[in-house]
């Protein structure tokens, strides 16, 4: 399965998601990267089943300015509605000034994040993107969503400790206030398409644990049509 992977940005540099997927090679997935929006074209959606998102709206780790134009978000939506996937990972969930019609096709916006702290992920519904995803654990950015889309289907949790209180988290990783128990995966559909997304990955450890891969592969699949 062909992917293209938009992904680079201030905050985020490119490299991450690009080494974060390199072990899927071997899965029979090839991934297509561009880190600089100046190199993307929305024609380019329509040759690719899944397209992976994880780039905020800057068109660069130098290029601070907008890349997600009303006409690239149109495209996005007419692409997911004609029957591609789009899969949407950590800093794709965060919104530009003018992002409106894409955060809705990708049903949320980030909010805000602690400092990085231990998360743990656990899958919280039997589907196919979460089959054979156990839980697991790493230091990450905890994301925090705004769930704009009515059919969000939420199938894994997250869950971290108040700051300061790691020692108690080493105790009983549940010991959490509810503030810290947040959705880090979810999918929708729209039209002929299907979108997920998943939180966590800032770090390149979350993107290798096995844990983790395993959940990209099932979404990728998933949001493919396989």
């Amino acid at each position: 399965m062909r992917v293209l992977l938009l992904c680079d940005d201030y905050w985020h540099p490119g490299q991450i998601p690009i080494d974060g997927v390199a072990p899927l090679a071997g899965q029979g997935f090839e991934f297509d990267a561009i880190t600089n929006a100046k190199d993307f074209a929305p024609e380019m959606l329509s040759s690719y089943p899944v397209v992976l998102l994880a780039k905020c709206d800057e068109v660069s780790r130098e290029d601070k300015t907008s890349w997600k134009t009303g006409a690239v978000q149109q495209a996005f939506i007419d692409y997911v509605e004609n029957g591609g996937g789009l899969l949407v990972v950590h800093s794709g969930t965060v919104a530009g000034k003018h992002t409106e019609a894409l955060d809705l096709l990708i049903g949320c916006r980030f909010i805000t994040h602690p400092q990085a702290c231990p998360v743990t992920v656990q899958p919280v519904k039997p589907h196919p993107v979460t089959e054979g995803v156990g839980m697991f654990c790493e230091t990450d950015e905890h994301y925090r969503l705004e769930i704009l889309a009515h059919d969000a289907d939420i199938l894994i949790a997250s869950y971290s400790p108040p700051q300061g209180d790691a020692d108690k988290y080493q105790d009983d990783p549940y010991n959490n206030t509810p503030a810290w128990v947040c959705p880090a995966g979810y999918v929708r559909t729209q039209g002929k398409g299907r979108v997920c997304v998943l939180t966590p990955g800032h770090l390149l450890p979350v993107w290798h644990n096995s844990q983790y891969q395993r959940t990209i592969a099932n979404a990728l699949k998933w949001c493919g049509g396989q």
